[in-house]
């Protein structure tokens, strides 16, 4: 548990979702709580429900937070490049070194704990971001007829599967040894998965 803070002035907001964050890289989850955060800053515990109604729209907005983040740094991995393989990487790429830079939003983004009531219309269409560049990217892919939805999907669950085995340290720590390596590894990833559906649509 870090010291008590002394917040004077600025943005409490602000200050209360990196608290919030604090407190759930260090504790876990289950124990963040808007007293626990306004205990750390030293400000009063009815201070926070000027900004957030509750735990829920706190974790909402670390995940809105997150995705925001996540389309940012996705285009611009891609800018300037235009074959489509190379974007799909440059994407993948970014959304796993997000993930490790970001632990705690990448896992709230998808955690269960989210109360769908209460997430921000600007945070859903971030949300929707995400996923919409994959699909644009996937209706793209050379090759066979295919359903962009589908392959989209399926990349989806390749890099967010990446990302998890990394943040739970299942991945062999020689595999991860030089620099370059975690790349190298979500790299090889996409090869795979590229090749597999080259064979799926032959």
């Amino acid at each position: 548990m870090s010291k008590k803070k002394a917040y004077h002035h600025g943005d409490l907001r602000a200050a209360l979702l990196a608290e919030a964050v604090a407190v759930i890289a260090e504790d876990g989850l289950a124990s963040l709580s808007l007293r626990a955060c306004a205990r750390r800053l030293g400000v009063s515990h009815a201070a926070p429900y000027r900004h957030f109604q509750n735990k829920d729209a706190v974790l909402t907005a670390i995940a809105g937070q997150g995705f925001r983040w996540l389309v940012a740094e996705a285009k611009e991995a891609m800018a300037g490049l235009t074959d489509v393989g190379e974007q799909l990487d440059a994407y993948g790429v970014a959304y796993v070194e997000f993930a490790l830079r970001n632990p705690v939003h990448h896992r709230v983004m998808f955690t269960s704990q989210l109360d769908p009531a209460m997430v921000d219309n600007v945070d859903q269409q971030s949300a929707d971001t995400a996923f919409g560049l994959l699909r644009q990217l996937a209706a793209q892919l050379p090759g066979g007829a295919h359903d962009p939805d589908a392959a989209a999907f399926a990349f989806w669950s390749l890099v967010h599967g990446v990302s998890m085995l990394l943040l739970d340290g299942r991945v062999p720590p020689e595999r991860l040894e030089g620099e370059g390596a975690v790349e190298q590894l979500v790299r090889g990833s996409f090869a795979y998965w590229r090749a597999e559906r080259g064979r799926a649509d032959g």
